[in-house]
């Protein structure tokens, strides 16, 4: 009976100095920087709201601009639409539009970023590899090419690349210029640095092992890749996807200097300049058509968010 007075007092006062405990933790951590104080919680939650509101609001503007008139954007640039129906009557109009040819425009932008996707992402991967695997002085340097190929501004580049491209297209007689095959060569070149650097960074956690079994297999260095590491680098392959993706199909400068603004072939965004004319704007079908040229891509964000996540902290730390 005593031993069992005992256990129960032991008990309340174990009991009792579990808040005590848990104060104590938690101010350590608070010093330590892993909780932060909530004064300092409150005023991150309030700058994180008005991050979100500033980001918001453009694509707020957009979809309201896209329920009103020209004639209600013009005289109040932001507002409240007086009648909601207006938008299936502004998506009418653009879908009906000779100068913007929605179908067409959409065909063009698909071609373009699904070939240029395929031939960064492919093309990236498998340099990337050779990179990873073949450590030597060369490739090093080749790689910090690379990487310094990042930070050079395509404004220093681009007229120069349009010299290029009717050098080439000339000598080969092959035309670079107001074609498919120029505009997705350009948009290898521009993405392939960035891919590459993601891919190099979760290659380098591919287990060597793997590939030597392969090798003992009598596998080829062409079936490694593409049978043993290629199927491993999912999670980055769909954030190297991704993040090309919204480049290429929301681009407007380099399509406008490949393609030209009057070309036969046209991205959305350059079928969207067409409502943009030199002495009349139509304000609601650029609004409308702007909106449906973000819902894809949109749509495929939300989809694939936690597979960029994912690729990106994982290539990182690899």
């Amino acid at each position: 009976m005593a031993k069992t007075e005992k256990e129960l007092v032991k008990t309340a006062g174990a009991a009792a100095s579990q808040p005590k405990r848990r104060k104590e933790k938690e101010q350590i951590e608070r010093m330590a920087g892993s909780v932060p104080h909530p004064g300092r919680r409150i005023a991150l939650e309030i700058v994180t709201l008005i991050l979100f509101i500033l980001f918001m609001l453009p694509f707020v503007i957009v979809l309201l601009n896209s329920m009103r008139t020209n004639a209600e954007i013009i005289n109040q640039p932001v507002g409240l639409p007086e009648n909601a129906g207006n938008l299936f009557q502004n998506i009418a109009d653009v879908w009906n539009n000779p100068t913007f040819n929605f179908l067409a425009a959409c065909r063009d932008s698909l071609i373009i970023t699904v070939l240029s996707l395929a031939a960064i992402s492919i093309f990236s991967a498998m340099a990337a590899w050779v990179l990873v695997r073949n450590k030597t002085r060369w490739s090093n340097l080749m790689f910090l090419m690379y990487v310094a190929a990042m930070v050079i501004p395509f404004q220093v580049v681009m007229f120069p690349l349009l010299t290029w491209f009717k050098t080439v297209g000339d000598f080969l007689h092959i035309p670079m210029l107001r074609s498919y095959q120029g505009i997705i060569f350009a948009y290898l070149g521009f993405g392939e640095a960035m891919s590459i650097f993601i891919f190099h960074g979760f290659i380098k956690g591919v287990p060597l092992e793997l590939e030597e079994a392969a090798d003992i297999d009598g596998c080829t260095r062409a079936g490694t890749f593409f049978r043993i590491v290629f199927p491993l680098l999912q999670p980055v392959f769909v954030t190297v996807l991704v993040l090309n993706g919204l480049w290429i199909w929301n681009d407007y400068l380099l399509p406008l200097l490949v393609l030209g603004a009057s070309g036969d072939i046209r991205t959305i965004p350059l079928a969207v300049q067409g409502f943009n004319g030199s002495f009349v704007k139509q304000w609601n079908l650029i609004m409308v058509s702007t909106l449906l040229a973000m819902l894809p891509i949109i749509i495929l964000y939300i989809f694939a968010q936690k597979y960029i996540v994912k690729g990106m902290v994982e290539g990182s730390i690899k």
